[in-house]
């Protein structure tokens, strides 16, 4: 992908004398090409004279976004789909982008349901801004990182990602005068505070201290359809080389609204909303879970903490010095030295990052199913994977107790929650009755399950699949009632 070159080349293009800087064509704006929208447009000084201007460019060359180049976008698929080697840096450009464009067409609706919102080039940056750094926060591996290392010290990337906007990018978040459409207001300042605020939605998180246009808008950065996931979808199916249903990505904007209530979507959208959430559902299932992928991962969980111990043994939020240099990039060429190391633990585990790096799966998938919930209702926990590998034990032959296996479980909520109370839920505009309600979207939307988990049993050879099979059929059988299992 071709990011590198063109954001210091049309750089130096936005970059023209200074008496230039009130009429030149282009002046103060340069472009990035990218595979999935085209071209993405960013701010640049209007004169590399001007010392003072603070642009999109110092933000994205900032070391924190820049970091964001060495650590991948798919920590483990890429070992699956040899394509897959974009990065978090790429998909935060990407999310930037639509993000603009989300802010310019709700603008309108916002300036009707909203007193005293900013100017629209001040909102268009903000939504900007958010999304270039939504991510900022991720360590290696990324997601699997929070669930084996963050979680530990009670922390995640959105939470580290808020202090990084606040103690690091705020002194440039805050002299940023002006998106790609122009200057903001006079007196207004981008706040690094409602920054960190949008970008982390939690159950019980206190909305009331911010504007209500924040968090009218707070969805097109968490939400049932983003500018994180349009994003996602559409790169990560493109560099994965996977054939998946169309994402109408103009249509979806264009039939966003903001009422009174809140986020809507118009019902002439909702089509549009299926087809999205079909193509998410399928790369999930065929890409991020793919059967090798979690197998992979099972691998990784076993010396990840381990690693991470003999690595970076910190929280992250009292050494975030180090933090900027802990990347997918600095993990892999440090255990790849282990296997020759003095340390006993090191060789172990560098034997065991040998065999990741060099793509020799260890688990092999013995059995498969689907686990869907039978009710509507959201909030049932399945048992858990320790619950099934327990259970299965028990139905293996005596000879065969002490094989070893693994439950994996995938969960994926395919449809968007009507009913999110954690701040910001989903409604639909009907135009024949000009009401705004969730109510059509539970309508429209019923025939998708409210979870389904991807369950798999893995093995470290085949021998004893048939066993594994009957063992785990028989324990799926005797699951509760609110489950069903799609073999």
């Amino acid at each position: 992908m071709s990011h590198c070159r063109p954001l210091k080349m049309y750089a130096k293009i936005g970059s023209m004398s200074a008496s230039h800087q009130a009429t030149a064509p282009y002046d103060g704006s340069a472009l990035i090409a990218d595979p999935i929208h085209q071209y993405v447009s960013f701010t640049v000084p209007f004169s590399a004279a001007d010392e003072h201007e603070q642009t999109e460019k110092d933000l994205i060359d900032s070391p924190w976004v820049q970091r964001l180049r060495y650590i991948y976008q798919l920590q483990s698929a890429r070992w699956v789909y040899p394509s897959a080697e974009h990065t978090r840096f790429v998909h935060s450009i990407g999310t930037m982008h639509v993000a603009g464009r989300f802010a310019r067409h709700l603008y309108p609706f916002l300036k009707k349901t909203v007193k005293d919102i900013p100017s629209a080039n001040y909102i268009e940056e903000f939504l900007r801004v958010t999304a270039l750094v939504h991510d900022i926060g991720h360590g290696p591996f990324c997601h699997f990182f929070d669930d084996n290392y963050l979680h530990a010290f009670g922390a995640s990337h959105e939470k580290i990602g808020q202090i990084i906007i606040r103690d690091h990018l705020g002194p440039i978040i805050r002299k940023i005068r002006r998106s790609p459409s122009g200057p903001f207001d006079p007196g207004e300042v981008l706040n690094p505070d409602q920054i960190a605020h949008v970008i982390l939605k939690e159950k019980g998180k206190d909305n009331s201290r911010m504007p209500r246009w924040i968090n009218m808008l707070q969805p097109v950065i968490s939400g049932s359809y983003t500018a994180d996931n349009l994003d996602y979808v559409l790169r990560d199916s493109y560099m994965c080389g996977v054939a998946v249903g169309p994402v109408d990505l103009a249509r979806l904007i264009h039939y966003t609204i903001l009422t009174d209530k809140g986020f809507t979507i118009h019902k002439t959208g909702l089509p549009a909303l299926q087809m999205f959430l079909n193509t998410r559902m399928y790369l999930y299932s065929n890409v991020y879970y793919h059967r090798t992928t979690r197998a992979i991962d099972i691998h990784l969980r076993d010396i990840f903490g381990e690693t991470m111990t003999l690595l970076f043994p910190h929280d992250p939020r009292k050494k975030m010095d180090a933090y900027l240099a802990l990347t997918d990039w600095s993990l892999l060429e440090q255990v790849r030295g282990w296997k020759t190391s003095r340390q006993a633990i090191e060789r172990r585990l560098g034997a065991e990052w040998q065999r990741i790096l060099g793509r020799d799966v260890k688990w092999k998938m013995a059995y498969s199913a689907v686990l869907k919930e039978k009710s509507q209702e959201r909030g049932m926990d399945f048992p858990s994977h320790q619950h099934f590998e327990e259970q299965i034990k028990k139905e293996l032959p005596a000879k065969l107790k002490k094989t070893a296996f693994r439950v994996d479980m995938a969960l994926l909520d395919p449809r968007p929650d009507p009913k999110d109370r954690r701040g910001n839920p989903l409604y639909v505009y009907d135009p024949s009755t000009k009401k705004v309600s969730a109510e059509p979207l539970e309508e429209f939307l019923d025939l998708l399950p409210t979870r389904l988990v991807q369950f798999r049993v893995y093995t470290l050879d085949h021998t004893c699949d048939e066993a594994l099979s009957r063992a785990t059929a028989t324990v799926l059988n005797k699951t509760p009632s609110s489950l069903e299992s799609n073999e």
